[in-house]
């Protein structure tokens, strides 16, 4: 049974359960109401939550477990010979199970029929000559030990998912009647109700940190991964990046600096620009504006922060570059040879990066007391010392967060940086080159015909877990700044 078809049979349950709960309920109390322990509604959750809750909980572990499962038997079951020098199980295991999807997508396509598929008796020549033929064997190479690692893989999965449907059926019934029979006048439905949405509430907050824990451990993991096959000394000091894609890491300079340089390099330049115009733009809204010029004014810059990035990069490409090029190009200034570089994606990413700051120092420099405002008239100040005085460093810790979120947003950016800073990692302090970030060679190693398993793809992993690292040393400098400043305020 497909999953989704699963899920909608325990739901279908987990609504008759409501019904049933409820009449069960009334008939228990005679059809008054006013006799039962709890409202008829609670009678009827109980019995849907003690349905719904502990199958789709199973549900959830065993497709957590399965693949970890399953896939450490298989791996247990390759042979050493499997593995090629330079390469790592893990590796091999990604091959498995690319090629376990090309069988998948084979049989789909009637290239494969399922018993075929999974006989591990099966011609190697004559399914892997299908595979060709469909277009799903995407892997450099295979090999008999991953052709049959993949047929075991596909016969454990699909075994783990018809045990799953019957353990998820299970389950759910077990609740269902359960939960049916202990449903009388006397039982505290509302209690134990209320004390299950309370769990799920808690559940619900924690997927925040779980989703965040699962992110880290796959970068650490992968990370990993990628420096057992390439030393971490030369990622971290090489100052060249060259991946060559000639197998396994041969011939190809990784050095993450002159890509960390650019990041940089075009952050910098996008904040020079956002910050002034954002928070300029906040202080005369907030303290200048009359309402109807604010209540224009500032939806129309908050649209800014609506446009899809990709709008941005051919605004970068097709309209700043040329305009640039004009200037400082070989008709101008002579600095600039080409419309892709470091100004340009600065530029425009400074612009998108205006309501950012502007909004959300707005919001800040408002939710300053006004009686702070009226003391300071008070004393004879005028309203720009007031501003400078008063205003501005009661609403620092705000404008440091909206500072920072800007910068986390410029750090994180892509299709500006491809489309207008161009693919060029360098070393230099020249505005009017072309380089390129962190995030722009994630996309374009992660892409393309690229073996996965092999270091250049690898390395999106540890540039990744470099930008993470990065941006977290940025959150607690600014949690520094705003305690700092604000225990000076206080």
């Amino acid at each position: 049974m497909p999953l989704f078809w699963l899920i909608l049979v325990v739901l279908g349950m987990s609504a008759i359960g409501f019904v049933l709960g409820r009449q069960r309920a009334l008939a228990s109390a005679g059809g008054e109401s006013r006799d039962l322990h709890s409202l008829p509604n609670y009678y009827g959750w109980n019995v849907a939550l003690k349905a719904v809750v502990p199958a789709f909980l199973l549900l959830i572990l065993w497709l957590i477990a399965q693949p970890l499962y399953v896939g450490s038997s298989v791996s247990a079951t390759l042979p050493d010979s499997a593995v090629p020098e330079g390469s790592t199980r893990g590796l091999v295991m990604a091959e498995v199970r690319r090629t376990a999807e090309g069988l998948d997508n084979a049989v789909e396509q009637g290239l494969l029929d399922d018993d075929f598929a999974t006989n591990a008796r099966a011609d190697f020549t004559d399914v892997t000559q299908r595979l060709k033929d469909a277009g799903q064997i995407v892997t450099a190479q295979i090999t008999q030990p991953v052709l049959r690692a993949a047929q075991s893989y596909r016969v454990m999965n699909a075994s783990g998912s018809f045990y799953m449907m019957i353990a998820v059926l299970l389950i759910a019934a077990a609740g269902f009647f359960f939960a049916v029979r202990e449903t009388n006048a006397e039982f505290r439905a509302r209690n134990v109700v209320e004390n299950g949405i309370r769990a799920l509430l808690i559940g619900a907050a924690s997927i925040a940190i779980l989703t965040t824990i699962g992110i880290v451990l796959s970068l650490v993991f992968n990370t990993y991964e990628f420096f057992t096959l390439y030393p971490a000394s030369e990622f971290f000091t090489n100052l060249t990046w060259a991946p060559s894609f000639s197998g396994r890491g041969g011939g190809s300079d990784l050095g993450i600096i002159p890509l960390l340089w650019g990041t940089l390099y075009i952050s910098i330049v996008a904040l020079a620009v956002a910050v002034p115009i954002g928070l300029f733009a906040a202080i005369y809204l907030s303290e200048y504006a009359s309402p109807k010029v604010r209540a224009i004014a500032k939806p129309m810059l908050e649209v800014l922060a609506g446009i899809p990035t990709i709008v941005y990069g051919l605004f970068a490409l097709l309209t700043v570059g040329p305009l640039l090029v004009s200037v400082f190009g070989d008709d101008g200034l002579g600095w600039m040879q080409s419309g892709t570089a470091v100004m340009t994606a600065g530029l425009v990413m400074g612009i998108m990066l205006i309501p950012f700051v502007s909004s959300l120092s707005d919001d800040i420099i408002n939710a300053v007391p006004q009686a702070m405002r009226d003391g300071s008239y008070g004393l004879g100040a005028t309203k720009s010392e007031t501003i400078k005085q008063v205003v501005l460093p009661a609403a620092l810790p705000g404008i440091v967060g909206a500072i920072l979120l800007a910068a986390s947003r410029a750090i994180g950016e892509t299709m500006i940086v491809v489309l207008g800073a161009g693919a060029a990692a360098k070393l230099s302090l020249n505005p009017f080159e072309a380089m390129t970030t962190v995030t722009a060679k994630i996309v374009s190693q992660l892409t393309g015909d690229a073996d996965f398993a092999s270091p250049e793809a690898l390395v999106a992993f540890a540039l990744g877990m470099s930008l993470f690292i990065i941006t977290l040393g940025l959150n607690v400098f600014a949690l520094y700044i705003v305690r700092k400043y604000r225990e000076q305020y206080e």
